[in-house]
């Protein structure tokens, strides 16, 4: 048992990166649909779309480096 626990970085990795294609995806397609109706989205809608596109992003990159590098090292 490690520091942090019995933790399966693998499987942490995986679903990290999964999680942010899948936000970056949801974000991005919903925007685009959106635009090729012609449909005007209101600011919020717009906004969430737009945050789910960026932290989907982040969790993409970051969560090899969190959680496939930082934290095993740490142990």
């Amino acid at each position: 048992m490690g520091r942090y626990g019995d933790i399966d970085y693998p499987k942490l990795t995986k679903m990290g990166v999964a999680l942010g294609l899948l936000l970056l995806a949801l974000g991005g397609g919903a925007e685009l649909t959106a635009h090729a109706l012609h449909y005007e989205l209101p600011a919020w809608e717009n906004t969430l779309f737009t945050d789910m596109e960026i932290v989907g992003i982040l969790l993409f990159v970051l969560s090899p480096f969190v959680f496939g590098i930082l934290l095993p090292l740490t142990e």
